[in-house]
């Protein structure tokens, strides 16, 4: 334990007031000549935001001063929360609310302090205000350069930014209107008055096909391009297979295994075969590949897969982990050519049960690339697909077969299923959205997803018993709270789930998914209950994984994406060859999994980000068109509505113009204060295309029926308003004889 260390245990466990650096310096008895010491850790961790220094130069911990140091996290509408840190003095109330007003000027990223100003009542967070900036992040402001005459702005595409930034005249660097640029921060925002910046670089004019994905990965820092001496290092380690390489390795080149992935799959990382045993049980082979042999540890390859930590797949093209010379090449399972895996070969019963296993350092060479579409086709009896692929007939009745029991018994224990569709949006060659579809999901997409799962399960089953350091996969259960409100929402639409004071069986919750299949409810209460429970992530700890009711799991089967799956295909290997080092490798896990798991919560949101634009791009030249539409979920400001093709608007409350309507928070629904008309989630509804902005991503709907102008709903606002301020003058007049007959009494 470090002095710093001991010095901020001290003060979190005994200090009951607030003291002077003197008055530590006795109660540790420091000694004299390290006084000097001691009052540089002092201001160091003042300077850190883990202290705090009052006006009267006495020193507390941020909690005995009501006091949070964490993270700002900044919203479009200007408010924002402050993440506490970790041990860094913060209770167990969670995230703290920060008003627009109560900002001082923080901007997403920065590290703050701020002072709680009223405490958690039932659903409602802390709310604070931040009195400090302890650490400014490094803020890349990558916008719209828009001029007026003299004045000008960056309007960030990163919509964690709730402002626009100043920019000088001279701070332009010849940026021109619509110009996407890249500015760094100069002065913080105060008031009403907007920070400053200047810009830095000129990624191009937002009119330029593929500029407007590319801003929005400048904006979140991802690294999209990779330097020359990594590529060099990928093509010195990418050399064909050699006889060397498969020396003591397992070999299965004369079996029969294929690949099943998507039509424009390029990077095919996992290859299966299942076999019939003479005892009736199934051979399940999944073999994945040794990505691990090509990417040496803590090399430039590997540093930087580390950093990206996963790869990343947008509207228009996919962000790599590797270098495709790699991702594409070499660790690619291509058909007819031998490659160096990693497989788990299970013996599975009749029930689903893995009864045995084995995971071997191997070398393959796959016998046939296979596509979804295809093996759908071939399970569902299509003639002209099984006679091209007679030879794989036989083992992907196999698979379909196998599919089916390993899906009934992840039902049956209780793994949750939510049925949200995907969008697949279609581009033309200048990355202009020309359809937005829902995307498919055949047999064979579930045949290898439930391969894949077992597969998964039984690795990290297999490392938990060997007692060695590991990155799990996990899922924690829900909170107690959370899920008894949730029990609370759903009991008026006439459901229920078992509970033990909010302890929950996942049993339950899959249960509950399954019964809404259809109903108009489906989609509301599966939206609710998936935003009840904690979000999966990476750990070094087995926590389990509460959505698959599962004991152990972990990602093993795409190294080639995902770092996570890299290092425990290294940590296998290292336990195969007797070369671990246990010591280091806990360590490692720990931080590969925090790291991973931050890298992919940023992947998603840039993800979810860019397939937003595209659709509010798609829906900016319809404006004006009508649609059916289904009624998804219903707040205070408004009822946001899915098309068939999953796009979704929001009709805003401001835009219902026949009536003023009320939001019912226990049912979730909105209501006509005069006509009675009352909008559900799940009602079918016809919409027109209001708004589109591609840059914002959003796209605003209004009623069919409503009307184009809004007399009628100024109308019943109007008469609202002067019904409340006819009410306001009468108690005032009533209030006012009271006091004056009082005044004569006495």
């Amino acid at each position: 334990m470090t002095q710093k260390e001991k010095i901020l245990g001290f003060m979190k466990e005994n200090m009951k007031i607030p003291m002077t650096a003197e008055e530590m310096a006795v109660m540790l008895s420091v000694p004299k000549q390290n006084m000097t010491e001691f009052f540089n850790i002092m201001e160091e961790l003042e300077r850190e935001g883990r202290i705090v220094k009052t006006k009267k130069k006495r020193y507390a911990t941020g909690a005995l001063l009501g006091l949070v140091t964490g993270k700002f996290i900044g919203n479009e509408r200007g408010f924002g929360f402050v993440e506490p840190e970790e041990n860094g003095g913060a209770d167990n109330f969670g995230d703290v609310f920060i008003g627009a007003e109560n900002t001082d000027g923080a901007l997403h990223g920065d590290i703050v302090m701020a002072k709680i100003i009223t405490k958690p009542d039932g659903d409602r967070r802390r709310e604070g205000e931040i009195v400090k900036i302890v650490q400014s992040a490094e803020h890349k402001i990558v916008g719209r350069f828009t001029r007026n005459g003299t004045t000008g702005f960056v309007v960030p595409v990163y919509r964690r930014y709730a402002t626009d930034f100043y920019i000088e005249p001279g701070n332009r660097n010849g940026a021109q209107d619509g110009d996407m640029v890249v500015a760094e921060l100069l002065k913080r925002g105060s008031g009403k008055k907007n920070p400053e910046a200047k810009i830095i670089s000129v990624i191009g004019n937002i009119n330029t096909p593929g500029i407007d994905i590319l801003s929005v990965i400048e904006s979140r820092s991802v690294p999209y391009e990779f330097d020359e001496d990594i590529l060099n290092a990928a093509k010195h380690a990418a050399k064909t297979v050699s006889p060397k390489d498969t020396e003591g390795r397992l070999d299965l080149r004369s079996e029969q295994i294929i690949t099943i992935d998507g039509d424009d799959a390029k990077d095919l990382d996992d290859a299966v075969h299942v076999k019939k045993l003479e005892n009736g049980r199934f051979e399940l082979g999944v073999h994945i590949a040794d990505v691990g042999n090509y990417v040496p540890v803590g090399g430039k390859i590997d540093r930087e897969a580390y950093l990206r930590g996963t790869s990343v797949y947008l509207a228009d093209r996919v962000i790599p982990m590797l270098p495709e010379v790699l991702s594409n090449g070499i660790c690619s399972l291509n058909e007819g050519e031998d490659r160096l895996t990693l497989s788990v070969i299970m013996e599975i019963d009749k029930n689903g049960v893995v009864v045995d296993h084995k995971i071997y350092e191997s070398v393959i060479c796959s016998s046939k690339r296979m596509t979804y579409t295809d093996v759908t086709a071939i399970v569902e009896g299509d003639e002209e697909k099984r006679e091209r692929s007679s030879d794989l007939v036989e083992m992907i009745g196999r698979m379909a077969e196998l599919r089916a029991i390993l899906r009934k018994k992840r039902v049956s224990r209780g793994s949750i299923d939510f049925n949200f569709d995907e969008a697949r949006i279609v581009l033309d060659e200048n990355g202009k959205p020309i359809d937005i579809v829902k995307r498919e999901r055949g047999v064979s997409n579930s045949m290898i997803e439930e391969f894949m799962l077992v597969c998964n399960e039984t690795v990290a089953e297999h490392m938990f018993w060997l007692n060695i350091p590991f990155v799990y996969r996990v899922h924690e259960e829900p909170d107690p709270d959370t899920m008894k409100e949730f029990a609370k929402f759903i009991a008026p639409l006439g459901y229920s789930i078992k509970h033990s004071n909010g302890k929950v069986h996942p049993r339950e919750l899959a249960a509950l998914i399954r019964s809404l299949t259809g109903k108009r409810e489906e989609m509301i209460i599966s939206s609710v209950a998936l935003r009840s429970l904690m979000k999966a992530r990476y750990s070094n700890e087995n926590l389990g994984h509460f959505g698959l009711a599962a004991k152990y799991y972990c990602h093993f089967t795409s190294p080639i994406r995902r770092y996570p799956d890299l290092c425990i295909h290294r940590i296998i290997k290292d336990h195969l060859n007797g070369r671990l080092n246990v010591k280091k490798l806990a360590a490692f896990t720990a931080e590969a999994a925090k790291q991973s798991s931050d890298r992919e919560l940023e992947a998603v949101d840039l993800e979810r980000t860019i397939e937003d634009m595209k659709k509010a791009e798609f829906m900016h030249d319809r404006v004006g068109d009508v649609y059916p539409a289904v009624i998804t979920s219903i707040t205070p400001f408004g009822m946001f509505a899915a098309l068939e093709n999953t796009i979704e608007g929001l009709i805003r409350l401001a835009d219902l113009n026949d009536d003023y309507y009320i939001y019912d928070e226990k049912s979730r629904s909105i209501s006509g204060e005069h006509n009675g008309k009352t909008f559900l989630v799940g009602e079918t509804i016809e919409i027109r295309v209001a708004r589109a902005d591609p840059q914002s991503g959003k796209i605003d709907f209004v009623l069919n029926t409503q009307e184009t102008n809004q007399n009628s709903r100024r109308k019943a606002f109007l008469k609202k308003h002067r019904e409340q301020v006819k009410t306001k003058k009468n108690t005032k007049i009533k209030t006012a004889k009271y006091l004056k007959k009082r005044q004569k009494k006495h």
